[in-house]
């Protein structure tokens, strides 16, 4: 399926809809087979011992799976997750982490992505793996 947007389209969409969390985010590359965005870990990503929190990791996954279906969809910006699972696999390294998202199902309703998450440099060994559902509305409310 063809990109509907690419990386500015989808910069433009996170600022100017979750400005919140726009700043903890950076795409590093979109392309039909898969989006991959990094979550630079500061202060207030951590967790005690200095681990990326799973909560953060949940975020980074998250917003992953959402800007892969918008890459391919256009900017809709109520479809929600539905479902997510993770597994914590390994303790990240400290700093930047990355999170590559492929895009398995998109229905009419519904979306399927898998993802995985590393840290920067570490690609062959993975700290989470994620699978996500999203709920995609129907097209009069785009």
């Amino acid at each position: 399926m063809d990109l509907k947007m690419g990386i500015p389209e989808l910069k433009e969409f996170l600022k100017q809809e979750f400005t919140q969390v726009a700043d903890d985010f950076e795409f590093v590359s979109v392309a039909p087979e898969a989006v991959i965005m990094a979550l630079s870990a500061s202060e207030k990503h951590l967790r005690p011992g200095g681990t990326v929190s799973g909560p953060s990791m949940f975020g980074l996954a998250d917003v992953c799976a959402y800007f892969c279906i918008l890459s391919r969809l256009g900017p809709v910006a109520l479809a929600v997750t539905t479902n997510c699972s993770i597994d914590f696999m390994r303790r990240p390294a400290p700093g930047r982490i990355l999170c590559r998202m492929e895009l398995l199902k998109l229905g009419r309703a519904l979306a399927v992505c898998e993802g995985r998450i590393f840290s920067e440099g570490l690609e062959d060994k993975p700290v989470a793996r994620a699978s996500l559902t999203y709920s995609i509305p129907p097209k009069e409310m785009w």
